[in-house]
């Protein structure tokens, strides 16, 4: 057995042995969906290697007096509300009626409404592009748990690598400048400072770095 059929199976086994509502324990002692092992397999589980704070067929109420049930729910906190949902891509797909793309998209409004961070992920995009969508829950992650920074940073120096881990791509000068209100010249010092202390590394640039990345 893999380091990730392990952990997926006590992950699942102690949700299922943690769970007290009956509907849901009966949502995951089914098991999970293809799309969704897919996901924890090629992109969650390299990515953090846990499932930390990560919970499968979570429920939730509608305006119906309903429950619908999210792929998965990341709680790190009672009030963060993180909910990743897998959108797959075949017949069921391509051939959405009116009727249930109405209630797709009443689903992703009552999430919204309900305080949800609402992340769906193509079932293409993790077979097509792993790493892309890496670099996607890093970024969701981010705006659920605070960054720490060295104390030797100043205020600024600080608020740059916390913009840097909000992005997903290279900053410029001129993003670092506008973020912080300050002028493009002041944002090169920065920048140039947080390079020589081996915390970003330039990304582009040769004569004059254009990107900078953190190491």
């Amino acid at each position: 057995m893999s380091n990730f059929d392990q952990a997926l199976h006590t992950w699942l086994e102690n949700q299922i042995a943690e769970e007290n509502n009956h509907r849901r324990r009966e949502f995951l002692i089914k098991g999970l969906g293809h799309g969704t092992i897919r996901f924890l397999q090629d992109i969650w589980f390299p990515t953090f290697g846990n499932f930390n704070h990560l919970y499968p067929e979570w429920e939730v109420r509608d305006f119906n007096n309903g429950y619908r049930y999210l792929d998965l729910a990341y709680r790190p906190s009672h009030q963060a509300k993180g909910a990743i949902e897998i959108q797959g891509y075949g017949p069921h797909a391509r051939d959405l009626d009116v009727r249930r793309f109405k209630d797709l998209c009443w689903r992703h409004s009552l999430l919204a409404l309900d305080g949800w961070t609402l992340l769906p992920i193509a079932y293409l995009s993790i077979t097509d592009e792993p790493q892309r969508c890496q670099q996607l829950i890093l970024a969701f992650i981010g705006k659920f748990t605070s960054i720490d920074v060295s104390p030797q940073l100043s205020r600024l120096e600080s608020e740059v690598v916390r913009f840097s881990q909000r992005i997903l791509r290279p900053l410029t000068p001129l993003e670092v400048a506008q973020h912080l209100h300050i002028s493009d010249r002041y944002a090169r010092i920065i920048l140039h400072k947080l390079v020589d202390k081996q915390i970003l590394a330039v990304a582009s640039g040769n004569q004059r770095a254009r990107t900078y990345v953190l190491k």
